[in-house]
């Protein structure tokens, strides 16, 4: 099975509409994706109508929520979430204007190492999605102040950067709290990095956490088998994807392009409850 449960659309900080990643995925062959934008649901109504003229297509409606912890970020996958709940809306509502905030300070330091950046320009080029850096990327390599999107963060924007600013905190088991709440499954999104992670899990285990994402971008087959052991051992679902932004296409891990075992995605379908998610007029 082709599938991808990690993907991100213009309603956050990808580069390609809702409609175009699910023909993308349907003409790649992806049998199963997840729109998991950054703390926004907004793309998943289209990609939920684009997904009818594909049969062969599953689309999970799904969410990225940021956290933090004392050294770094932890994200929390969400799939199966009733999007049209109002409180996750309102929450996420919170989060997103919390980014807009962040990026204004942003943007304001780095003015002050003189390299200073439109507002417009950086809403232009989230085209009504949620603000995050990657946009406040793509205009430092627009007006020369760097040559690749990665440089931007390596050198301003990345954590302990000059010019980063951190954004309205919440905390991990808050997330998986949060997609419980709309009906979801929450997944633990490349945890590879994070220190002490069994120590970790104990604490969103007990709040609800059922999956964890093992197979994922770049991640090499040793990286890959440990953390599948890790989740067996804890009774979570392994579970994966590209975590694609559609930023660069010479670098990124193409949609659907992380192998991802048929009986982990069934798994997941079959806790969910929702066998078939095909999506009928």
């Amino acid at each position: 099975m082709k599938a991808d449960l990690h993907l991100h659309t213009t309603a956050s900080d990808g580069r390609i509409s809702p409609e175009e990643m699910v023909r993308l995925a349907a003409q790649d062959g992806v049998e199963v994706i997840a729109i998991t934008d950054h703390d926004t649901v907004d793309g998943i109504e289209a990609a939920l109508a684009a997904a009818r003229s594909f049969p062969s297509l599953t689309v999970i409606p799904g969410v990225e929520i940021n956290t933090d912890v004392p050294h770094g970020e932890v994200h929390m996958l969400g799939f199966f979430i009733d999007y049209t709940q109002p409180s996750l809306q309102q929450r996420l509502e919170t989060l997103r204007q919390s980014r807009r905030v962040r990026a204004r300070r942003m943007l304001d330091k780095l003015s002050e190492l003189g390299m200073p950046l439109e507002w417009q320009r950086i809403e232009e080029l989230a085209a009504g999605g949620v603000i995050g850096r990657p946009h406040i990327a793509l205009a430092l390599l627009e007006r020369g102040y760097v040559s690749t999107i990665r440089q931007a963060f390596d050198l301003y924007i990345g954590r302990e950067r000059p010019a980063y600013v951190e954004r309205e905190k919440i905390k991990p088991v808050e997330a998986v709290e949060i997609v419980v709440a709309a009906g979801g499954l929450p997944a633990l999104a490349h945890p590879a990095d994070i220190e002490n992670l069994e120590g970790f899990l104990d604490q969103l285990q007990a709040a609800g956490l059922v999956a964890l994402e093992a197979y994922y971008n770049n991640y090499s087959q040793e990286v890959t088998q440990q953390l599948v052991a890790l989740a067996h051992k804890r009774g979570l679902i392994p579970c994966g994807g590209s975590d694609f932004h559609g930023l660069d296409s010479q670098s990124e891990t193409p949609v659907g392009g992380v192998p991802l075992p048929r009986k982990y995605v069934e798994q997941l379908l079959v806790r969910s409850g929702k066998i078939s998610l095909r999506v009928r007029p």
